[in-house]
């Protein structure tokens, strides 16, 4: 097949691959924590980090379209043991993710059964627990849902609770509510006066990851050059504009005081149906939402592990734990990925409270994905110096000017928010603050430590020069 014949896709077709791919439930609270002002994070967030990993993520996705992605970008860029040590990084970042979509699950199937659940770190850890291994099992299995049925749970479970909130949103307006936040030029610039302030933004830039895997299809549009900019600006739209507007709806009815980022959009949901007469729908949206959380989970356990598969049969992981079963699954890598999940989600147990360990597994798991994020930009600007000559069908526009201004700003937003990811969050109790940051430093730096570990002591060794 020729590759004027594999270049079907279309500027929808990929808007529409990247706003199922990244918009997510789960982080709604957390935005909502920062009121009318998140929407200047969003903005900025927008500008300084999504903007520049998109026109990144299409540069290197069209220059080296092979199976393997981010491995194959960074180990081009610096060798196989950097490629290496940022794959697992990808892939511990998600083990710690892991845990927070899944206690956002157990947190909507518990308010809909018994709210108070939800402040139960025995009920929290072994529903966490439960779903995470029946999912895996599921995955050994080599039951794959196909694109349709995860375009389904994302549009269902994910698009269509996130419509319905922000039309009840528009609605309380629109007929004179009352409401929890002020709307005034005052409150939309951020009280910068303290950094604390700004650590939820860890979690903003978080929500919008995603690009580089989308960008592995910007080879198969038409015109990469001309239509995939026009694919990142409304895809970049439709993204941040429902991400905002449906914050901005659970801060609308819900006051910061009282707005828990467990179940907050389950919280806005209710005052919604409770002030609109529509109670009946709750356990239908709640229904939705858990839907469209196990669809994404599913993708996301194979995901990731299949990344660090690729490395490994690379060379860079002994080949009993590169094997994969009749259907193509690497049951070893998901083992040690479930034993991983497991140790971390211990935390619920540890911590005092649901929240608190929801917040430190979010805000490492973002940490994590800066460094990624920051190897990635590094390694764009060295493969451009290093392999001039590889045709890109798309590049960054303006030259090396270009490349250096798009990686500069998406640099400064992924080091300057890591660097604020370890202070404590102003909005959200922590507890005892030594414990609390302990337990971060520790997550972020096992996580940096266990790919430099694996390489060393469990990593075959590289045959000796002919």
């Amino acid at each position: 097949m020729t590759s004027s014949h594999k270049k079907k896709i279309s500027v929808f077709s990929l808007v529409m691959i990247n706003v199922v791919a990244i918009n997510s439930l789960r982080n709604l609270p957390l935005s909502a924590e920062y009121g009318f002002s998140l929407i200047f994070y969003y903005l900025l967030a927008g500008v300084l980090f999504f903007l520049p990993a998109s026109l990144v993520s299409a540069e290197l996705a069209t220059a080296w379209p092979e199976k393997g992605g981010l491995y194959v970008w960074v180990r081009e860029a610096f060798g196989k043991k950097v490629g290496f040590f940022t794959i697992c990084l990808q892939w511990f970042y998600n083990i710690c993710w892991f845990p927070t979509i899944m206690s956002f699950i157990a947190a909507t199937l518990a308010y809909c059964i018994n709210p108070d659940l939800t402040n139960n770190k025995t009920y929290m850890f072994f529903t966490v627990f439960s779903l995470f291994w029946l999912m895996t099992f599921i995955n050994f299995l080599g039951i794959k849902i196909s694109s349709l049925f995860s375009t389904l749970t994302a549009i269902f479970g994910t698009l269509l609770p996130m419509f319905i909130i922000i039309v009840l949103g528009y609605v309380w307006l629109q007929t004179d509510n009352p409401i929890a936040i002020t709307f005034s030029w005052n409150n939309f610039f951020p009280d910068l006066s303290q950094a604390n302030n700004l650590v939820l933004l860890t979690t903003i830039l978080f929500g919008l990851i995603g690009m580089e895997m989308s960008a592995y299809h910007a080879n198969e549009v038409k015109n990469p050059q001309k239509d995939y900019p026009k694919a990142i600006f409304w895809s970049g739209l439709m993204i941040i504009t429902p991400l905002i507007a449906a914050s901005l709806a659970i801060a609308l009815v819900i006051p910061q005081s009282q707005l828990s980022i467990l179940v907050g959009l389950l919280q806005a949901f209710e005052f919604f149906f409770t002030s609109f007469h529509l109670q009946w729908m709750m356990p239908i949206i709640a229904a939705l939402i858990v839907f469209g959380c196990m669809g994404g989970v599913h993708a996301w356990i194979l995901g990731p592990s299949k990344g660090v598969l690729i490395a490994g049969q690379d060379g860079a992981l002994p080949k009993r734990l590169s094997t994969t079963n009749k259907s193509g699954v690497p049951v070893p890598i998901l083992l040690l990925q479930g034993i991983l999940f497991t140790l971390v989600s211990f935390i619920f147990l540890i911590l005092p409270t649901a929240t608190t360990a929801f917040w430190i597994l979010a805000d490492a798991s973002a940490i994590l994905a800066l460094f990624v994020y920051i190897i990635m930009f590094a390694a764009a600007i060295r493969l451009r110096y290093k392999y001039p000559a590889v045709k890109r069908s798309f590049t960054i526009p303006g030259k090396k000017w270009g490349l250096w201004l798009t990686c500069i700003a998406g640099l400064f937003s992924c080091i300057f928010t890591a660097i604020l990811g370890f202070l404590p969050p102003s909005q959200i109790p922590v507890g005892n603050l030594l414990v609390y940051e302990m337990i971060l430093i520790s997550g972020v730096l096992i996580g940096c430590l266990l790919p430099i570990i694996i390489n060393k002591f469990v990593c075959p060794p590289s045959p000796p020069p002919l």
